[in-house]
């Protein structure tokens, strides 16, 4: 829980790909992906769920949905020093409070005698009271700039391309030794008509497919469906599935005369027996590694200098 995540990966027993670093663009989907991953949740141990740092605004109301989906028995809040906090996540404030996709119980009110005048509020009748009641833990930090955010983007972007590179790190040969450049690996070859593909943070049109697919990050994944093909071109999902995630792969190449993936992956033969469905997300592969390419003579593959932005 204390370390930095990529000096001790482990492979989770249920993962989806969501192919961004933020869920404001889908918070739909986000929410149908972790109904579907805390489905495999059987309660046989605690569970400790981590939330995103994302809690204003329409962030808080999805926080709220979450919760109620999830119904915890503890809530740990900590709030931000120096900072307007955001209001105490209590059973009765998630109880009344309406989400981003869900609705908050109706509150009525009642007059209460002797409380000068105030208002309190009371269940309607006949509601449900049996829902469960978390226990709110709060702390606030006495230390300055605790929570601060203004420096966080740039370390969680460096976190995830360190989480990238540890993962890639499993490429390697277990012997002490040089480390060798990811093109000189030998990468699988997967037949075009073995895999569905989808893009999932934009639409791309078919014709550019494959452009787009060509040395990107994706997430090797297993739909229920079979996948079928009539033509000899790529097979094209119309939507995103939420399904289960192997773990990950580089296209490192498209051979368009073979109809052939070039894929670089440290997951086991016996898992991407499984792989029906290659997921392409916003999640870019580090600079360092198409930088740092050694033994290259000229031009760099995938890397260029003289970049049009007006493109």
């Amino acid at each position: 829980l204390a370390g930095p995540p990529f000096t001790h990966q482990q492979m989770p027993r249920k993962m989806v790909y969501y192919g961004q670093t933020s869920c404001e663009q889908d918070t739909e989907r986000y929410l149908d992906v972790v109904k579907y991953v805390f489905s495999c949740y059987k309660k046989e141990v605690p569970l400790v769920i981590n939330t995103m740092g994302w809690v204003k605004g329409e962030g808080l109301l999805l926080l709220i949905d979450i919760i109620r989906l999830l119904s915890p028995s503890h809530i740990v809040q900590m709030d931000v020093c120096d900072c307007k906090a955001m209001p105490p996540l209590t059973p009765a404030h998630v109880h009344f409070s309406a989400g981003l996709h869900t609705k908050g119980k109706q509150q009525s009110k009642c007059k209460q005698l002797g409380a000068g005048g105030m208002e309190s509020w009371k269940y309607p009748e006949g509601e449900d009271m049996s829902a469960p009641q978390h226990k709110l833990l709060y702390v606030h930090p006495e230390f300055p700039r605790a929570g601060a955010a203004g420096e966080v983007r740039v370390h969680s972007s460096i976190l995830r391309d360190m989480s990238i590179l540890g993962y890639l790190g499993h490429l390697q040969s277990p012997d002490i030794g040089a480390v060798l450049p990811l093109h000189s690996l030998v990468p699988y070859q997967v037949p075009f008509n073995a895999v569905a593909l989808r893009v999932i943070h934009t639409d791309v049109a078919p014709s550019n497919i494959m452009y787009a697919v060509n040395a990107s990050w994706v997430g090797l994944c297993c739909i229920p469906e079979e996948v079928r093909c009539q033509t000899d071109g790529p097979v094209l999902l119309t939507q995103t599935p939420v399904c289960d995630c192997l773990g990950f792969g580089i296209v490192r190449g498209v051979d368009m005369e073979k109809k052939l993936y070039h894929i670089l992956t440290p997951v086991p033969p016996e898992n991407l027996r499984l792989v029906n469905c290659l997921l392409l997300g916003n999640i870019a592969i580090p600079n360092c590694v198409l930088v740092g390419q050694q033994g290259i003579e000229g031009e760099i593959p995938y890397v260029t200098s003289d970049y049009n932005y007006s493109i």
